[in-house]
Order: structure tokens, then sequence, then C-alpha cells
């Protein structure tokens, strides 16, 4: 059993631009008609597909059109065998027309060989990318027949003039199919906002038709530093989500939902050896992408991805949980004045083992801190979210609330969650804006919420710093303390590629690099004196940690 019910509720969110009046059911027929009625018109389909549809204006031509997308199957075998429709609200990689005319424009997805020609055949160009994404946009917002869910002027902007997007490089490599999947949420387009920002927030019903029951143990988000999170839900049963719309949506609908995993940040989320989430081969998940635009002239191209690596059902030894948190009842006053407010967690019962742990405010917070509780008194302090990775002391504080860290405890942290014990969350704000602030979605608002991963029993499960211990133990370092440099050594007679990192007190990156080699020469360049940090890290990101002195 999990402690979900005691602790559950949604990070609800939104803020939407304005949008235009025409239908984006018709600029998606208009993108039909000037790429492929000459092979799929209403006299002589092509495939069986008539995408110029009959009747005395664009609207009816359009309706007739409609229909025959959502209703008609494909013809080709290989789609049909793949559960394939011409169109699969929601879902452009599902979408059979989507792919015959994607060509290289969508990284993502491909065209199956057994899938035949690419369309449109007697455009050797392919259809424009603009028309593509018109087409993109449609699908991933539902594929209504008659209604305005995205603004087709944004979209066409960031076509012909240029904008901004999370991933300028090419979207990040998904897993090798033998060790997980990669889910992706976008793209959705920003206008722009300027120094307060443009920003959408969206949820996505997502299935995975895995073949079989899993186990998932790592969990490894890309987004951009324009977003402000990353949220995976997973519903409580899959029937639970059959009255939730397809496709990109603003209200969360979120009445049987459980938290999977939640990052303010790009994250790769490892879980301790032993243990791992459990999904069902019929779960569907819930996603949420929030991204703010800060450019004053170019749209904002959103995306994110969660790539997910599994295991057999049944390896693991525990089942990891999340749970979210939340204090809605809050209420931040104008009074330029430093205002903490706290609340008290508990269960009715029982003990769990505490890995992970991560708190969440917007701009107006200061701080965040998570005590133990016993007998209704506060007593040590477990979580800063002002010092890096959330240790609770640090010589500098400093509270980024764009980056609240995780705080990861290596060897399981045991609460007591019975009455009168457990934990006290406590926030800080300082609200120098124009009005009062209450708990609510947007950047205009504030949240108190904690997010919380955690085992019921850790029989079988191997805690971080066994794994460090195991693999590192012969590192050595000279000098240390160090002046201008200082020199790693260890056996790597493998040659296995290592990667090695160097923080300041703030947990900011001050140096890093690779070897497989066995060593590595640090240099102090213009580093203060002071005490610094390093991770050494294999390839499957175990190694070790440890502190080193520049005098």
């Amino acid at each position: 059993m999990s402690y979900k019910s005691t602790f559950f509720i949604f990070l609800g969110s939104f803020v939407f631009s304005g949008l235009v009046a025409q239908s984006n059911g018709l600029a998606v027929y208009k993108v039909l008609e000037e790429n492929c009625i000459s092979c799929h018109s209403n006299g002589s389909p092509a495939a069986g597909l008539d995408l110029e549809g009959s009747g005395a204006t664009t609207s009816a031509k359009w309706a007739e059109v409609y229909q025959n997308l959502l209703q008609e199957n494909p013809q080709n075998v290989h789609a049909q065998q793949e559960g394939y429709s011409f169109i699969f609200p929601g879902r452009p990689d599902q979408s059979f027309l989507f792919q015959k005319v994607n060509g290289d424009f969508e990284e993502t997805i491909t065209l199956d060989a057994q899938g035949g020609s690419a369309m449109p055949e007697n455009n050797p160009g392919g259809m424009a990318d603009v028309d593509k994404e018109i087409l993109r946009q449609w699908i991933l917002f539902g594929a209504e027949e008659n209604s305005v869910k995205f603004d087709e002027d944004v979209v066409r902007t960031y076509y012909d003039t240029g904008g901004q997007e999370s991933f300028p490089d090419g979207p990040p490599a998904a897993p090798d199919p033998s060790e997980g999947f990669q889910v992706k949420m976008g793209p959705f387009f920003l206008a722009p906002g300027g120094s307060v920002g443009d920003e959408l927030e969206y949820f996505q019903k997502y299935a995975l038709d895995l073949p079989a029951n899993t186990e998932v143990v790592r969990m490894d988000t890309k987004f951009s530093g324009s977003s402000h999170h990353f949220i995976a839900y997973s519903y409580d049963f899959p029937a639970a989500s059959n009255n939730i719309e397809p496709g990109l949506r603003l209200e969360p609908f979120h009445n049987d939902v459980n938290l999977v995993i939640a990052v303010q940040e790009a994250s790769d989320i490892r879980l301790p050896e032993g243990s791992a989430f459990k999904w069902e081969k019929d779960i569907v998940l819930d996603l949420n992408s929030h991204y703010i635009n800060y450019s004053l002239n170019l749209p904002y191209k959103a995306e994110a991805y969660m790539n997910v690596y599994t295991q057999e059902d049944g390896t693991a030894a525990q089942e990891m949980f999340t749970d979210l948190i939340a204090n809605p009842s809050i209420v931040i006053p104008n009074n330029q004045e430093n205002i903490t407010l706290s609340q008290p967690v508990s269960g009715n019962g029982g003990e769990i083992y505490l890995w992970a742990m991560m708190g969440h405010t917007h701009k107006y917070g200061t701080d965040y801190k998570v005590w133990k509780r016993s007998n209704g008194v506060k007593t040590d302090l477990i979580y800063n979210a002002s010092c890096p990775e959330g240790i609770p002391s640090c010589v500098f504080p400093n509270f980024d609330y764009r980056h609240i860290p995780i705080s990861y405890f290596d060897d399981f942290l045991p609460l007591d969650l019975s009455p009168n014990n457990g934990f006290i969350h406590e926030a800080s704000w300082l609200n120098d804006g124009p009005n009062n602030v209450f708990f609510g979605p947007t950047s205009d608002d504030e949240m108190m919420v904690l997010v919380l991963m955690y085992l019921e029993d850790i029989e079988g499960v191997v805690s971080s710093s066994e794994e460090l211990a195991e693999v590192r133990q012969d590192i050595k370092i000279f000098p240390n303390p160090m002046n201008d440099y200082t020199e790693f050594q260890w056996d790597n007679s493998t040659s296995e590629k290592y990667q090695i990192q160097f923080f300041d007190n703030l947990g900011r990156v001050v140096d890093q690099g690779n070897t497989n080699d066995g060593y590595y020469r640090f240099e102090r360049n213009n580093l203060a004196a002071g005490i610094y940090y390093y991770r050494l890290l294999d390839e499957n990101l175990k190694g070790t940690a440890g502190k080193l002195i520049i005098e």
C-alpha cells in the first residue's frame, strides 16, 4: 500500500495566450487542399482516402474530409497491424497520415518501409515545414473539426521569421529499444512575452501501450531552462482517463491520478538498485509541461522529453512510490516583509524510507525547509532548498526558485508517520509585487509543494552510499590541499570512460572532464581559495564523491 491517499494533491496550472478566430481545422483543410487532392480527390481517391470532399462551401468539404480522416482506417497492412489511424487525436506518432508526409521534419517519427512511399508523391520537395507544423499542431491539440486550440499566427511567424526553441541541436537520443523508450510532449508555441514572459502550461493524456507489465528503474527528463517544471502522473486505472480529452489541454482534471515524477530542471532520476516503479502494461500517463517565453520579439517552440529505462517485471525487490504534498491555504501579503508558513504532515501509522525530496515555490519564494517531527515538535532539519543538493547546512545559502534542488538520502531516511509524528515542511516568501498572492498555478501566484520519493521496505535494496563504496575505493588525490593543481589517479585497467565534475559551495560546476585512462589533472586557474567538491562517475553513473581544498 502507498501513503498517497494521505498526501496527494495536483499542481494545477494554466495561462493561455490570445487565439486567432479561424478554426484550426479549416487551416488543416487548406494544407490538404494545396498538397494532397491531386491524388486524393473526391472523384478518384488514392488508397480510398478522399481529402477533397464535396459540397458548396469549404466548411462543407472539410466536414466530409474530417469524417474520412477520423472514421476510415488505412488500407496499408502494416498500419493496420500497428494500430495506426489516419489521424490519432493527440498523437502524431500514431497518425499514419502524418507519418506519410513527415519526411525528416519530426526526427522522432519515421515511416516504416512497409508503410509505403512518402507523400505527397507529386511534389518531390515534400510539403512545406509550416504546413507540416499546422497538421502536427492540429493533431497534438486533439484533432477537432471546428475549434481554435493553438494560435496559427504564432506558428507561422516562427517559420516565416524565425524563433527560439527548446532543442536547437535536435531532439535528445532515445534509449535503445532493449533498454526502454522515449516519451515526447509537444511542441507547443509561445508568443513573445518580454520581461514578464508569455507562459503556457499544458497537460496531455499519454497511453504507453506496453507489451507487458514492466519495472522502471530510471527516468531521464529533458527540457530547457525556459521551463518551470515537468511532471508525469499516472491514472489510478486506465478507465479513469476515458473521459479525458485527447491532446494538449489546459485543465488538469486530476481526480484519479498518482504522481510519478516532478522536476524543476532537466534531471536524470536513477532509482537505487533493487527498487523500481511498477507499471502495468495498460498504464496511461498524464504529462504536464510549463514553459515561459521571455523574448521580446521571437516566438518559442517548447518541447519536453522523458527517456524511460525498464527491466523485466518481478526483478526489483521493492516498489518505489512518489507523493506530492501541498499546503493550498497560503496567503502572501504584499507588505514587503518576509513571511514563513509551515504545515505538519503525518499519517495513520507505519514507517516509510525516504529516498528523495524536493520543495517547490514560485517567484516570491525565499526559502524551503523540512524537519522531522516527534510528538508534535520539529526536531532534525532534513532538507534545505537554499543549499546545494538540499543538504541541511551550507556556507553560502542561496534560494533559487527556478532550480530548487532534489535532495537524495543515500542510506534512506526512516520517517515515522504515526499521528503527531512525521515531518514539518516550511516555506518563506517576500512579496514585493503589487497585490496579495494566494496558492495558484501561474507564476503570478504562489505555491507550497513538497515532492517525496520513498520505499515502504528497504530489504533487498542497495543504498547509493553502498554503491559508491563498492565501485571506487582506490582513488588517490595528490596534493590535497592543493595550490595550482592536483592529480586524480585510480585503477582503470578496462579503459572504461569516467566523468569527473567539480563543484563550489553553491553547487555550481567549476570544472568537468572525461577520461578513460584512470587519470585526471585538475587545474586551479582563477578559482578562489576554499572548499570544493568532486564527483567521479563511471558509465553507469556509479563512482565516488569527496572534498577538495584549495589554499
